[in-house]
């Protein structure tokens, strides 16, 4: 079996972490692991093990004849059996079974919109769907969502998980050691991260040695001029640090103390999992499957998405009790050592590919 994973790009996002992951973790599992990255590469090409076979497209619009051929001609090259394209990179996938029908395609699924699948554009995804032997979702409402609307016999839900990255820190943090909280995000609009700068304009008020440090890809576009805008005009920026993407990112988490999330909509998301391998304690808002990683109140505290003082007010719990925040810290690195292991998601992908 050899086994080639499907991306647009390389840049920090949760998706492209997976599909890194996964080429990385199946080295070991199958007769070739290979990623093909589509249109952009990014920071995490550097995380790409030696031993990934690796192909850059550079695909330049929606249909490249040149692109699809070089990916054709890769494919039949390396004699690899089996596609699992991740995120919108399905129509390329798509493209490639129908001129290989010998080809297995699995389709990964890691919109991020979850709770707002009614908006989801689907007239495309269900045309391809029928090509698909697969879909993995990352959470239980897409698992329900591809089940009803698209024509794949089988589909599953598959938790993501995280590994972590033996990284050096390079980049220079602010603010003071023990009192840093830490948001993995891009600055997209789902993330809410002006729910988060409101929750933490109360969290300065009463805690104002304690600071705010943002890690993610910054599009330039409207929501992050919002951002922006709002640290200034609150006058947030002696307590609110924006580093972008960054590649030290396991790092970064390891110098930090609270992680949290105030997402509007999520899958699973990776940067919970991330937390919990920095042994961090985490916040989280109540959306996709955060329930399923910060549960019974014993592994971190959740909170009604776009609450801004529910946010607030769960910050400041877990800042005044330290006891609190390491026992958190402790048990949600514990259920992410058991429940969302690398081992146990490696073997139910092999599994699946084997059903064929």
């Amino acid at each position: 079996m050899r086994v080639l994973q499907l991306i647009d790009s390389l840049e920090a996002g949760g998706a492209e972490r997976v599909a890194v992951n996964y080429a990385n973790g199946l080295i070991s599992q199958v007769d070739g692991s290979y990623l093909c990255v589509t249109r952009a590469e990014g920071l995490l090409k550097a995380s790409v093990n030696k031993a990934v076979g690796y192909l850059f497209l550079n695909k330049k619009a929606t249909i490249d004849v040149s692109a699809i051929w070089r990916l054709y001609r890769f494919i039949k090259k390396e004699n690899i059996t089996v596609i699992h394209a991740h995120s919108s990179s399905y129509f390329l996938a798509t493209l490639i079974t129908i001129l290989n029908p010998k080809l297995k395609l699995v389709w990964h699924d890691h919109y991020g919109k979850s709770e707002f699948l009614e908006q989801r554009p689907k007239r495309i995804l269900q045309y391809c769907s029928k090509y698909f032997d697969h879909i993995f979702s990352v959470n239980s409402k897409l698992k329900d969502w591809a089940s009803s609307h698209l024509k794949t016999k089988t589909v599953s839900y598959l938790p993501n998980y995280a590994v972590v990255g033996d990284t050096v820190l390079s980049t220079r943090l602010k603010g003071t050691e023990g009192k840093r909280i830490v948001c993995l995000a891009n600055l997209r609009p789902q993330k809410d991260h002006l729910n988060l700068l409101k929750a933490f304009k109360l969290v300065a008020k009463n805690n104002p040695d304690w600071t705010l440090h943002l890690v993610g890809k910054d599009f330039e576009d409207d929501y992050s001029k919002h951002v922006f805008e709002y640290i200034k005009s609150e006058a947030l920026e002696d307590h609110v640090f924006f580093y972008g993407s960054c590649e030290d990112v396991s790092a970064i988490l390891l110098a930090c103390d609270i992680g949290v999330l105030s997402s509007q909509s999520e899958g699973l998301p990776l940067a919970l999992l991330e937390y919990g391998l920095a042994n961090l304690a985490v916040v989280a808002t109540n959306v996709g499957e955060c329930n399923q990683i910060i549960k019974n109140k014993n592994t971190g505290l959740l909170v009604s998405a776009e609450d801004s003082n529910a946010l607030g007010n769960a910050i400041m719990s877990s800042i005044d009790d330290l006891n609190l925040r390491r026992a958190h810290a402790k048990q949600l690195t514990q259920l992410i050592n058991t429940d969302f292991s690398e081992t146990r998601a490696l073997q139910t992908i092999v599994n699946t590919y084997t059903l064929f």
